[in-house]
């Protein structure tokens, strides 16, 4: 699963990169280094100028709500979805047969940008007397290039009400966890290599199955993992210093 990340991506310095079209319409964003479910989070989406749909899609910037929300999702109140666990994880093999995922997989699937991803492993620590303890774990790039997580999203509108705002959110896509990832978590995010990109975010025609696939060990030949402070259990906790490397230490896991 994908439950925590770490990005510092900016959405203008993004679009540029990407020749996209930044529509987050906020300025800039800060760095967070703990995201969590309900945050909002940059996304990357290819979709059609709505004045010109017959123009080619392009590439677009936007910032949705990490846990997606089903169209169908009653209102709370007026403009609030009822709340409910967030569907932050999506399993890729289940989406397209799963009631709140299904109709993004057809036509709503998005790139969610990363520097890296968090997961915890229980171990017993030997200076608690060997009671277990849960120690985190970062997953990024040899090189620190950002991630670029396959994802779907739904817009939800509270349709009791005459005019409606949109609210977008998004889900990741995890799939089994490959080679020695495994030590650390059953499942992963779905990376989405670029070459990839064109046919996962084609607004006009479905995904290849092959893409929701598990993939192989080529695809984390290049991931890189360490041990990192406690902080980051805590959402509490936002800084550059949740990415520092916990010296090896008795029981840590040794990685790649």
């Amino acid at each position: 699963m994908c439950g925590r990340y770490a990005t510092t991506v900016n959405p203008g310095r993004l679009a540029a990169e990407l020749d996209a079209i930044d529509e987050t319409g906020e300025g800039p964003v800060d760095p967070n280094y703990n995201v969590a479910p309900t945050n909002q989070v940059l996304t990357v989406v290819e979709r059609h100028d709505r004045e010109h749909p017959e123009e080619a899609a392009r590439l677009r910037i936007r910032r949705m709500r990490w846990g997606l929300i089903p169209v169908w999702t009653k209102a709370a109140e007026p403009g609030v979805p009822v709340k409910g666990k967030p569907l932050f994880n999506a399993r890729a093999d289940r989406a397209a047969e799963a009631p709140s995922f299904r109709d993004a997989v057809k036509k709503r699937r998005c790139l969610v940008p990363m520097d890296g991803w968090y997961e915890w492993v229980v171990a017993g620590d030997p200076a608690a007397k060997g009671k277990a303890v849960k120690r985190p774990y970062y997953m990024s790039r040899a090189d620190g290039s950002p991630l670029y997580m396959a994802g779907l999203w739904s817009i939800w509108r509270d349709r009791a009400q005459p005019q409606p705002d949109p609210l977008l959110s998004c889900t990741i896509l995890t799939t089994d966890a490959i080679g020695e990832l495994t030590a650390i978590h059953d499942r992963m995010p779905l990376m989405m290599p670029r070459e990839q990109w064109s046919a996962w975010l084609d607004p006009d025609h479905p995904a290849p199955h092959e893409l929701l696939e598990t993939p192989g060990l080529e695809r984390i030949s290049d991931i890189v993992v360490r041990e990192v402070p406690a902080l980051v259990n805590s959402v509490r906790n936002n800084g550059p210093e949740l990415l520092n490397r916990v010296e090896d230490q008795p029981g840590q896991i040794s990685l790649l």
